[in-house]
């Protein structure tokens, strides 16, 4: 029996008998093997710099909720890869939510499962964020609610995967009853249905249902407040808003349940409920909103199912724009919109997450600071303007 050991820059020796066979023995091959425990590879105090013993791959990373939810893994040291698509623009800033070498971004393709292992693989957590509030001619809701997200949770089972967490929709369901479109939300259909294929390929999955969700660079506020929305100061509304009640989540919120159901092992399995602390009946919070934009005044609700003009505004909408509506300005929002937010009391919420919910009273003077009119203007800087008084809360 021989071996060949490298003992110079340049000279190679035929080894024999005993001592080679121990070189052999003792020669560690990259291509071997091994069970690597990542949590015991933790470091630092807990801060950006730190790596907590989390490395999770956050597939929606550059989506509206994915922001918050990077930020707040990059806070607590969690080493991060994040898959893309398209431009790299889109998502440069999230470079900065943690130190040098603890963020990684990959592209990949919803479609291909090759894409998706190499982003997944390293990982001991998954965060499936991804989803779409109106369909396309490239991905209809089915594409990525359903198959997408079955795709994602088999490979990452398949890759050893410990934590998966999936983001479904508050109200999700396979028959939900239909308002302005007759056979209801397919959004919502197909978020229902995306839940049974997360659980069919990776029973231990985490799954949240959050409901409308509040923001920065939102689709909740944006889309009430924007001029096209409304008919100049009229907003249309499906029964004045008054048969609806919403209970609106903040996503700082919503981000901390994630990272906290991520860190309890004691979640496998369950479904998280994200809601706010209160429900409002939708009409108390339009009227609100512009309320704190000082536009009470010129701002008047009506029912909607009695305007031909903007049933005719929405169909040309999206048959100008079908790829991005303009405003967010779609059939699939508006009917969803309509639908009323049922909480079971038999699901858990952030707060059994330990997560201190945020007041609407609170953010919302904040978050529509800038739409303000005349915020600057006229306003004694020892007298500024009272805060209009806050929605009623519905039983």
């Amino acid at each position: 029996m021989s071996a060949i050991t490298y003992i110079g820059p340049q000279v190679f020796k035929p080894q024999t008998g005993v001592i080679g066979i121990t070189c052999i023995k003792s020669c560690k091959y990259s291509n071997e093997t091994k069970h690597l425990n990542i949590s015991a590879l933790k470091r630092g105090t807990g801060g950006r710099s730190s790596f907590n013993g989390f490395v999770a791959t956050v597939f929606g990373a550059t989506g509206f909720t994915g922001r918050y939810v990077v930020n707040r893994l990059g806070k607590i040291g969690t080493q991060m890869i994040l898959p893309y698509r398209g431009d790299t623009m889109d998502l440069i800033r999230l470079k900065v939510s943690g130190d040098l070498g603890q963020i990684y971004f990959h592209p990949y393709n919803l479609r291909d499962e090759a894409s998706i292992k190499q982003a997944v693989k390293y990982s001991n957590v998954v965060i499936n964020l991804v989803g779409r509030d109106w369909e396309t001619k490239n991905f209809k809701f089915n594409d990525v609610h359903v198959d997408g997200a079955r795709r994602l949770a088999k490979i990452s089972k398949e890759c050893g995967v410990e934590r998966f967490i999936h983001v479904s929709s508050l109200n999700a369901s396979d028959s939900p009853h239909g308002h302005v479109l007759s056979n209801g939300s397919e959004f919502l259909k197909s978020k229902f249905a995306g839940e049974l294929a997360v659980m069919e390929e990776f029973p231990e999955a985490t799954i949240f249902r959050p409901s409308d969700i509040y923001g920065q660079e939102d689709r909740f506020l944006r889309y009430f407040i924007h001029e096209w929305r409304r008919l100049i100061q009229f907003m249309p509304v499906w029964k004045k808003g008054e048969a609806t009640i919403k209970q609106p989540c903040y996503v700082a919120d919503f981000a901390a349940g994630i990272v906290a159901a991520m860190k309890d092992p004691d979640t496998k399995g369950k479904i998280y409920q994200s809601v706010g602390p209160k429900r409002y009946q939708l009409s108390e919070l339009l009227d609100w909103f512009f309320r704190v934009l000082r536009r009470g005044d010129t701002y008047t609700r009506y029912p909607m199912e009695y305007d031909p003009f903007f049933t005719l505004k929405v169909y040309l909408t999206n048959r100008v724009s079908p790829s991005y509506p303009l405003a967010n300005l779609h059939w699939e929002r508006i009917e969803r919109e309509c639908v009323t937010d049922v909480v079971q009391k038999d699901l858990p919420t952030l707060e059994d997450l330990g997560v201190t919910l945020t007041h609407m009273e609170d953010q919302i003077p904040y978050e529509l600071k800038p739409w303000t009119l005349g915020l600057y203007h006229g306003v004694d800087a020892d007298e500024p303007m009272p805060r209009p008084h806050p929605p009623k809360v519905a039983v």
